[in-house]
C-alpha cells in the first residue's frame, strides 16, 4: 500500500514536543506532512514530566495545543505505533517504506473504560517506568492522543481477551489485527527521534536495583505528576515512606568516558526544578546535590541562584563512588569532596540519579542511512533532505527544541521546491 502526497510533503519521525512543532510548522505554510511515533500515542517525553521550563507548566500547557492544531489541521497525517522500515530515492523524491504494529483496539474506541474493567491480567505500566502496574488494555495517560485504549494481547489469557471483546459494545477489540506495511513519497524527512534515559543499571557504582529508594529523575517526574504512580506524592518505593531527606547524583552517565562522553545539558536544571517538588512536599527534608559542575544555562542563573541558597540543601563537589543500601530502607551516599578532601558518606532516605539523554534512534538511524557523530546524534544535512530537530540533533531543553524545530521545519519545506 502506498499514500501519496503533494509536492514537497514532509515526513517528520517523532511525536514528541520537537516532531509536533516541525510538523505544525510545515502544515501551516501548506505542506502535507507524515508524522509517526512508535508509541502509541503522541508527545514523547515531554508528556511524562510534572513539569517543564521555563514557565514551569506541566504537559498539558504546550501538548493539548498542539494536539489541537494537528486535530484541526487536514495537511497532517498521523500514524502512531509507526516505525521506518527502509528508506530509498533522494531529496526532493525520498521513497520511504513505514509499518504500523497492530494497536488491536480499531478507531470505533471511544475511551470508555468497560475493556480495562473486564481486563483480568495486568502489565507494568511503562509510561510509569514500572513503578505500578496497568491492565493489559490501558489508555496509555489520561491525556493521550490519539484517545484511544491499546491491547498487549500477549500478556493476555485467552479467558481475558474473551472478557475484553464481550465488555465492549462499540466493537472496537480486534485480536486479529496485522502489522500494516506501507509506503509514503516525500520530499524530506525531519528526524525528531528524541531520547532515553540512560540506563542507570550500566552504572555499577550508582547501585540502580539495589535499593527501591534510589530512582532516577524520570522516575521522580513521574511520582511527582498528579496523574503519576502515587499521585503526585513523593514516597519512597518499597515502603511508601515520607522522605526527611534527599541526595542528587550529577551526571549519571553523563561526561563519562564509559558511558556518555558528552553532558546532557538538562540534567543540572532537572535537579534544581525537582528540588521545587521536594520543598513544595516537605518543606523540612535535607537535601544534598553531588556534582562534578553545575550548569545553568543563561537564562536559567536566577532559578539556581534561589534554590542554592535553600538553607537546607548542600551541594557537594565530588563525584559518587558507591551508594550502599542501608536495612531501614535508605540508602549511604559514599562521596569525595573534590574541594577539601574528605571523605563523605551521607546517609538518606531517598537517591535520585540526575541520567543522561541518551538519542534514541541509535543503530536504526545508520541502517537508514542518517549521518550521525559519534554519540549517535543525527547529523543535519539539507542538500540530502535529513534534518535533525530537537533532542535528536543535540541535548536540549524544551524550549531550545521549540527553535530547533521550527529551523528543521523551514528546512524541509524548501527541499523539492
Amino acid at each position: 500500500m502506498s499514500d501519496t502526497a503533494g509536492t514537497g510533503a514532509v515526513l517528520v519521525v517523532g511525536g514528541g514536543m520537537s516532531g509536533l512543532t516541525a510538523a505544525l510548522e510545515a502544515a501551516e505554510v501548506g505542506n502535507d506532512v507524515y508524522i509517526i511515533d512508535k508509541n502509541p500515542y503522541f508527545g514523547g517525553r515531554v508528556a511524562q514530566l510534572n513539569r517543564y521550563f521555563p514557565k514551569l507548566c506541566p504537559p498539558t500547557c504546550g501538548l493539548e495545543i498542539n494536539f489541537r492544531r494537528i486535530k484541526d489541521n487536514r495537511k497532517v497525517r498521523t500514524y502512531t505505533m509507526t516505525t521506518v522500515k527502509s528508506v530509498s530515492g533522494g531529496p526532493g523524491n525520498y521513497e520511504v517504506q513505514l509499518e504500523t504494529a497492530p494497536r488491536y483496539v480499531n478507531s470505533n474506541c471511544t475511551a470508555c473504560g468497560a475493556c480495562a474493567e473486564a481486563c483480568t491480567d495486568e502489565i507494568d505500566n511503562a509510561f510509569n517506568f514500572g513503578m505500578d502496574r496497568t491492565k493489559a488494555i490501558y489508555l496509555p495517560h489520561e491525556m493521550a492522543f490519539p484517545r484511544r485504549f491499546v491491547l498487549d494481547k500477549d500478556a493476555c489469557s485467552s479467558t481475558c481477551l474473551e472478557a475484553v471483546k464481550a465488555a465492549c459494545k462499540y466493537d472496537a477489540i480486534d485480536t486479529e489485527m496485522q502489522s500494516k506495511a506501507f509506503t509514503v513519497n516525500v520530499a524530506s524527512i525531519v528526524w525528531a527521534t528524541g531520547w532515553n534515559p540512560y540506563d542507570p543499571v550500566k552504572m555499577d557504582n550508582l547501585k540502580f536495583g539495589s535499593s527501591p529508594a534510589i530512582i532516577t529523575n524520570m522516575m521522580m517526574e513521574r511520582m511527582a505528576a498528579p496523574n503519576g504512580p502515587t499521585g503526585g506524592k513523593i514516597l519512597r518505593p518499597g515502603d511508601d515512606k515520607e522522605p526527611e531527606s534527599f541526595a542528587f547524583v550529577q551526571c549519571a552517565g553523563s561526561r563519562d568516558e564509559n558511558h556518555l562522553e558528552f553532558c546532557s545539558y538538562v540534567c543540572c536544571m532537572a535537579t534544581f526544578k525537582q528540588m521545587t517538588y521536594i520543598r513544595e512536599r516537605y518543606p523540612e527534608a535535607m537535601i544534598y546535590v553531588f556534582y562534578i559542575d553545575l550548569r545553568t544555562p543563561g537564562k536559567y542563573e536566577h532559578f539556581r541562584e534561589k534554590l542554592m541558597g535553600d538553607e537546607k540543601a548542600q551541594f557537594i563537589k565530588g563525584k559518587v563512588a558507591d551508594i550502599i543500601a542501608e536495612d531501614d530502607g535508605g540508602v549511604t551516599v559514599v562521596a569525595e569532596n573534590a574541594v577539601t578532601g574528605a571523605k563523605i558518606q551521607q546517609k538518606v532516605d531517598m537517591c535520585v540519579l540526575a541520567t543522561g539523554m541518551q538519542p534514541a534512534l541509535g543503530e536504526q538511524g545508520k541502517a537508514l542511512g542518517v549521518d550521525m557523530d559519534g554519540n549517535g546524534f543525527v547529523v543535519s544535512d539539507p542538500d540530502k533532505g535529513m534534518i535533525a530537530a530537537g533532542c535528536a540533533k543535540s541535548p536540549a531543553d524544551v524550549y531550545t527544541c521549540g527553535q530547533s524545530s521550527t529551523a528543521a521545519a523551514l528546512k524541509a519545506i524548501q527541499i523539492g521546491r
